[in-house]
């Protein structure tokens, strides 16, 4: 693989953990980011006269941290940095005591400091844990790239004039930090399960990365029940991952998908969660996981329960009115009381400010037209989406529904 290829995977999969491990040794976090990117514009450099080291992960993370070390040496040189030249001669390799023995786990709690707000702890561990770019972030959120440059900015700003620590909060006070943590692994996992931007819609080392951080937060908090939801709720939903493409690399949407190809062990251990889940408690994790398992255990997708599918997402508006929430749930209503009535209900939502810029409500309403058997309509949405969708997987994927409904047009153009 050409190297300049090679280094953006590498990017994905370590820049979290690179800037976890810089950060825990150097006890800064700009420091971190800044060494971090360094190292891969060294890597940049380097690796196509070099080739690509055996293990590029622990390049870059020895890189940054010498590019961390020598700023901090040049700093303490220049007077006044007292506190930096001791941190030189200090063991880099700091003992700590703690409970979370993970990194990026230890850095997730600390970027969802009470003293951010909640959206700032989400995009900051989305940025400095997971690596995602402020473009992806910004699609995550559905929100304008500029607006979350400047959270970013304010959140990293307020870390350092508030002097807030790089360490893991005491025992007791780790409950009160999950919401917003919990928050933050699932939208690496939904990153991972459908990238915002890119060459594919699924970034495996994204989902593998959220599920193993949930399994963590299942042993760290073991009576938390919103933990195991989460948990079941990665699990059965990653259970497709092998079927979600086909031969060709192309996107196979779920109803197409060889349902004996799913994880079938996955999806076990998905629903032992949920199960236990359920026995503790309620959530926005658990209504979302009783949704994925209406999928996963579906025997083909004409016997889906779509009854149980709406029903999740109603218990789940309870929680929160998110605009995919409800493009997601008039779907289902389409297919439990006729695709006019999920038109009708994706009109409720389709003005939201937030999905302006999105293909989502144009890719949502093209394919219920599709079904209803109105083309002329569905053509002209699917151009929408089309054009407006920012990964290239899902436009290829949308080009090709719209190209099956140009010819469905062109054999029947009396009844469009």
């Amino acid at each position: 693989m050409d190297p300049a290829e090679a280094i953006d995977g590498i990017y994905r999969a370590e820049f979290g953990r690179a800037l976890a491990t810089v950060a825990r040794l150097v006890g800064d976090i700009g420091l971190a980011e800044d060494a971090v990117q360094e190292a891969f514009a060294d890597a940049l450099r380097t690796w196509p006269d070099r080739g690509v080291p055996s293990s590029p992960g622990a390049w870059i993370t020895t890189a940054a941290r010498n590019r961390a070390l020598d700023r901090l040496r040049r700093e303490s040189a220049r007077g006044g940095k007292e506190q930096d030249a001791v941190l030189l001669t200090a063991p880099s390799e700091e003992v700590v005591v703690s409970p979370v023995a993970d990194d990026q786990l230890r850095m997730i709690f600390t970027c969802c400091h009470p003293a951010l707000s909640p959206e700032s702890q989400v995009a900051l561990t989305l940025r400095l844990v997971c690596g995602l770019r402020t473009a992806e972030i910004a699609r995550a959120f559905l929100q304008p790239e500029h607006t979350v440059a400047q959270r970013l900015t304010r959140a990293k700003a307020k870390i350092r004039s508030a002097g807030i620590p790089l360490r893991v909060p005491p025992a007791p006070l780790l409950p009160e930090r999950m919401p917003a943590v919990l928050a933050c692994v699932y939208l690496v996992f939904t990153e991972g399960y459908f990238a915002t931007s890119g060459p594919t819609a699924i970034r495996e080392e994204l989902c593998d990365e959220a599920i193993r951080l949930g399994k963590l937060l299942c042993a760290l908090l073991p009576d938390d029940p919103e933990a195991r939801a989460l948990l079941a709720l990665m699990l059965l939903n990653d259970s497709r991952r092998s079927q979600r493409r086909g031969a060709d690399g192309e996107l196979v949407p779920i109803e197409d998908q060889d349902r004996t190809g799913w994880n079938h062990a996955q999806i076990q251990a998905g629903l032992r969660c949920l199960v236990s889940a359920a026995a503790d408690g309620t959530g926005p994790y658990l209504a979302q996981a009783r949704i994925a398992a209406a999928h996963a255990t579906a025997p083909t997708w004409d016997r889906t329960d779509w009854r149980a599918v709406v029903s999740g997402y109603d218990e789940l508006s309870q929680y929160t009115r998110s605009p995919a929430v409800l493009v997601n749930r008039a779907i289902a209503v389409g297919f439990l009381r006729g695709f006019d009535e999920g038109l009708a209900a994706l009109d409720d939502i389709a003005d939201h400010p937030r999905l302006a810029t999105s293909h989502l409500v144009a890719a949502t309403r093209a394919d219920l037209l599709r079904r209803a058997g109105r083309h002329a309509e569905s053509v002209e949405h699917y151009r929408i989406a089309r054009d407006r969708a920012a990964n290239e997987q899902v436009r290829r994927f949308l080009s090709r529904r719209l190209a099956e409904v140009e010819n469905a047009l062109r054999r029947n153009p009396i009844n469009p």
